[in-house]
């Protein structure tokens, strides 16, 4: 297997020493989660570290979107406790909720934008659920956004019908980064990409992690993702994580479907 190729890929992977004196910003322990009599996740344990870029993998239906649902709060857990900022989400008042929700963005799969709004608009809508600013302020911060995603100003008039997916994902990315937070969920976001299309958004979230000083939790399945961007990759396999580290931990693995996953055919085509 080829992997010569690679040994230029970013050199901000963090060292076991670096892991351990970062600040945890969330942490899931013991999670279980599932939908009637069937069980998507148990005993569950993930830290994510304040400034990475983790990957989130696993084989499709396994639950990984589940999982970051179940972080933000849109899919009830059965057990476990998951903590974000030191917080556990479980014992906050709403007030005390609703900040903690300032403090996060998301990119939804696919980019869930709404239809009946602009660009603008949508980058505009946690603005207004959450700041009182005047409409020339909003319109000010959102074009701000819209520029810090590589858009270009005459998309913000424009209608999700109007854009293609690469912009459809650059515009949900700056709705995610509307209130300036300090962690963003991604998930699949170069899914349905082409491979220059994806290889800039890579680069973009990138620029952006380390620019504003984002902590990253992306959920993909794209191995050039995986080897470019994240510092970090955690793998979900049966309703655990059962691996977790730098890109060369992936590797090293025999766990049978990390092995699969990482050095199938398609990981082969990539590592070429």
């Amino acid at each position: 297997m080829a992997e010569t190729s690679h040994s230029a890929t970013p050199t901000r992977r963090p060292t076991p020493q670096d892991v351990n004196d970062r600040e945890v910003v969330i942490r899931v322990r013991g999670l279980e989660v599932g939908f009637g009599t069937k069980t998507i996740m148990k005993d569950l344990d993930l830290d994510v570290y304040r400034g990475e870029i983790l990957g989130f993998v696993g084989a499709s239906g396994t639950g990984k979107s589940v999982l970051t649902r179940a972080i933000l709060g849109l899919v009830p857990k059965r057990t476990g406790t998951i903590e974000v900022f030191g917080e556990d989400l479980d014992a906050l008042s709403p007030q005390s909720r609703k900040a903690i929700e300032q403090r996060w963005g998301v990119l939804f799969q696919q980019g869930a934008l709404f239809s009946s709004l602009t660009v603008k608009q949508n980058v505009q809508v946690p603005m207004r659920e959450y700041l009182s600013i005047s409409e020339r302020l909003l319109d000010e911060l959102a074009m701000l956004k819209i520029e810090m995603v590589g858009l270009k100003p005459d998309a913000a008039d424009k209608f999700p019908s109007d854009l293609s997916g690469g912009m459809i994902k650059r515009a949900s990315l700056a709705r995610a980064l509307a209130l300036d937070p300090e962690i963003v969920f991604l998930d699949e976001p170069t899914s349905g990409l082409d491979p220059i299309g994806a290889g800039e958004f890579d680069d973009l979230i990138s620029t952006l992690q380390q620019t504003l000083g984002l902590t990253v939790f992306m959920v993909t399945h794209d191995l050039d993702s995986l080897h470019s961007v994240c510092d970090r990759i955690a793998a979900l396999a049966e309703g655990k994580i059962i691996a977790s580290g730098p890109i060369d931990t992936m590797l090293a693995s025999n766990h049978p479907w990390l092995r699969a996953y990482f050095h199938g055919k398609r990981a082969r085509a990539a590592l070429a």
